[in-house]
């Protein structure tokens, strides 16, 4: 029988520590789950956890790892739909509006993360700046294809403007939330595209 891994794909164990953790840290916080229960809930031994994550510092970035794939692969969908620019914004928002109508939702798991890692020195809060990096240059780039005038401003308002939408999103009407932020979005983008200030 060939191993999974020796295949590069991850063993049927780690991944269902890691699909564990991820369900348990995002709906409970990451500070608040320990070792002996993901462990328990996965049915693994602690042995074959630290087989796969040294630490428990490790299957949280492994975690964010995963959610930080999720959110590129649906970005690199709305930018190979191959749609006008400021469409292609339209479906962004509109994809963010949908994930906190989805179930379960609580929110941005990243800026959950942050808010239990204040610490600027820890991998965790490391992970978290390079993802909001990532993100806030892909929406930088959509922008800047709809109005050539510089588009820092009008992209540091979206992702001001959908931090707050993830954040009420787990508080009140999801709907209304959702609504909402593509409100909002929709104004951005008559305003940048007007050139005046955003």
């Amino acid at each position: 029988m060939v191993n999974s891994a020796s295949e590069g794909k991850p063993s049927e164990a780690r991944a269902r520590l890691l699909g564990t953790a991820a369900r348990i840290f995002y709906a409970e916080g990451i500070r608040a789950v320990g070792i002996d229960r993901i462990v328990a809930e996965a049915q693994v031994t602690r042995a074959t956890l630290y087989r796969h994550f040294p630490g428990k510092e490790e299957l949280v970035l492994a975690y964010l790892a995963e959610a930080d794939q999720a959110i590129r692969a649906q970005a690199r969908t709305v930018v190979a739909a191959g749609l006008p620019p400021a469409d292609a914004v339209r479906a962004l928002s509109r994809s963010i509006a949908e994930g906190i109508r989805s179930p379960g939702f609580r929110g941005c798991a990243f800026l959950n993360a942050v808010a239990e890692h204040p610490d600027p020195g820890s991998a965790v809060h490391r992970a978290v700046l390079a993802h909001r990096q990532w993100f806030l240059d892909t929406v930088t780039e959509l922008l800047s294809r709809v109005h050539e005038r510089p588009a820092g401003p009008a992209a540091h308002h979206f992702v001001m403007m959908r931090d707050g939408a993830m954040t009420a999103g787990c508080l009140f009407d999801p709907e209304l939330v959702g609504d909402t932020f593509r409100d909002g979005v929709e104004r951005l983008l008559q305003v940048h595209t007007a050139g005046d200030p955003a």
